[in-house]
């Protein structure tokens, strides 16, 4: 039997129940890979975010935040746990639903599954940890002096998260923001909602208290903003375009609200001659930038061949994309599925034909497959002849698209590599382990992988510079970004202070 086509019907999850939108809106879901609509999703406004804001605050607050934000870690550790086993339970079910929702393969979808569960846990170990680094002494010079410091949640916080990796993306703020002692208004993307509200659900079913996590579903201007603006708001994290970045920052700015941003990237991958198994080079360039149709931030989308190798290389690379099935993303095997919106195709279609006019060669790909006449489907594209001014090497494509160039010379590819406003990652495949330190160091990149691109783990830092936003996520980085660090000191001498000179007793 076929798996259904459909998706379940939730409302916004607010104060740990489900309620339609105040204005009783509700926006199409639509399968990418069929351009059939199989579902809805509710469309909120301000009206109700401010709803979720109060009942978060009242989530932090209530009874002192005894049964929260004040509580054990080992309390909170325990929530997120069962979050996880129910992640798990659920895997085949919500790995459907991202497939449907988003077009992704189903085996990256299942992958993905793996890693929101493994998230929670790690943020789970972490929360419980919590208690132990309290109070911890600083060494100070005068003895009549002690002081510890406490580390505190920073309150209630606005997640507002993208559609490329849905739960996952999500997780990176959930889990480190509830393990803190935070409650949360999570705002996903109206393009990928659906597996961000099971999550509601599970929440439900593990009985979270009511009001730690909302999800509030809609449009950025009409949900996003209105959250990011909220004076009750203490904090909001964004993963997304730097143009939105830009304008949380603007808004947060008014109230002096911090924030923490994970923006756009435009990565190199930098391959010298000296490497032994151009094949094995091959695959991860591949991995690098087709991989979930190309649809990630820190996509190495620049490739920089050493021009020993570049003919070579380039001849395996089309030869293995030639060999990428693309498909439906439900059919076994599947390796790029479509892209996530009519939108999202159209745009990276028009990065395609702007390269090409600009004097780019399509090397190969750069169309719909010939084999699938609906959905949102483009071919891997590889893109040669490129020069540093083309849009094609400036502009996040956000697509199954690569550019590539030559260099001759180490100094040359670090300048190529750096020649770009963002920061977030970046990559070298060498033989030489000097050179490649020397390339980690020289890179104005917030991630840096050797002899590979893409892997992530969640123990380990994310997060970048320039215009790839501020901010860490993952690992213990993660955990604090939902923190506020507090000092306490006391005097400890029987003797006045003695700095004023007290008045003559009568």
């Amino acid at each position: 039997m076929a798996p259904p086509q459909t998706v379940p019907r939730r409302g916004l999850f607010i104060g740990g129940a489900w309620r339609e939108p105040c204005l009783g809106r509700r926006l199409p879901v639509v399968n990418p890979a069929t351009e059939a609509t199989i579902g809805d999703i509710p469309a909120g406004t301000a009206e109700d975010v401010e709803i979720a804001v109060a009942a978060a605050r009242d989530a932090f607050s209530r009874d002192g935040g005894r049964h929260w934000s004040r509580a054990p870690g080992a309390v909170r550790a325990n929530f997120l746990r069962a979050i996880a086993a129910k992640i798990k339970d659920r895997k085949s079910e919500l790995a459907l639903l991202e497939t449907l929702d988003f077009g992704k393969p189903l085996d990256e979808a299942s992958a993905d599954m793996d890693d929101v569960a493994a998230c929670f846990e790690y943020y789970a170990d972490l929360a419980e940890a919590l208690d132990g680094k309290q109070r911890s002494p600083i060494s100070l010079p005068m003895e009549n002096f002690k002081s510890y410091v406490l580390k505190e949640p920073i309150g209630v916080v606005g997640l507002i998260t993208p559609w490329n990796y849905p739960l996952l993306m999500a997780t990176w703020k959930v889990a480190p923001a509830l393990a803190a002692g935070c409650t949360a208004v999570l705002k996903p993307s109206e393009l990928a909602s659906v597996s961000c509200l099971e999550l509601g659900a599970i929440c439900m079913e593990i009985g979270l208290p009511p009001g730690v996590l909302n999800v509030i579903t809609g449009l950025g201007p009409e949900a996003g903003a209105p959250l990011s603006s909220h004076p009750h708001v203490d904090k909001i994290a964004f993963t997304g375009s730097t143009e939105t970045g830009k304008r949380i920052m603007t808004s947060a700015a008014q109230m002096v609200k911090p924030v923490s941003l994970e923006l756009g990237g435009k990565s190199p991958l930098i391959v010298f001659d000296d490497i032994g198994d151009i094949d094995k080079a091959v695959e991860w360039a591949m991995f690098g930038i087709f991989a979930n149709a190309g649809q990630v931030c820190s996509a190495t989308s620049r490739l920089l061949l050493h021009e020993k190798i570049a003919k070579k290389f380039l001849d395996r690379l089309v030869a293995w994309a030639k060999n990428i099935k693309v498909s439906d993303p439900l059919e076994e095997g599947c390796r790029l599925g479509s892209v996530v919106s009519e939108g999202q195709y159209e745009k990276i279609k028009k990065f395609i034909s702007t390269a090409r006019s600009e004097g780019a060669t399509i090397l190969y790909g750069g169309a719909r497959p010939q084999h699938l006449r609906r959905g949102f489907f483009l071919e891997p594209t590889i893109i040669t002849d490129v020069s540093t001014s083309m849009q094609i090497w400036r502009e996040e494509v956000f697509g199954p698209v690569i550019c590539v160039k030559e260099f001759r010379t180490e100094s040359e590819a670090v300048e190529l590599a750096n020649d770009t406003h963002y920061g977030l990652a970046g990559a070298v495949i060498s033989n030489d382990e000097e050179r490649c330190e020397r390339i980690s160091k020289a890179l104005h990149s917030g991630i840096i992988w050797i002899n590979c691109s893409q892997p992530c783990f969640v123990q380990a830092p994310w997060g970048g510079n320039k215009r790839s936003g501020f901010g860490r996520e993952l690992g213990e980085w993660g955990l604090d970004n939902y923190m506020t660090v507090k000092q306490v000191t006391k005097y400890c001498s029987d003797e006045p202070w003695g700095w004023y000179q007290p008045p003559s007793k009568l």
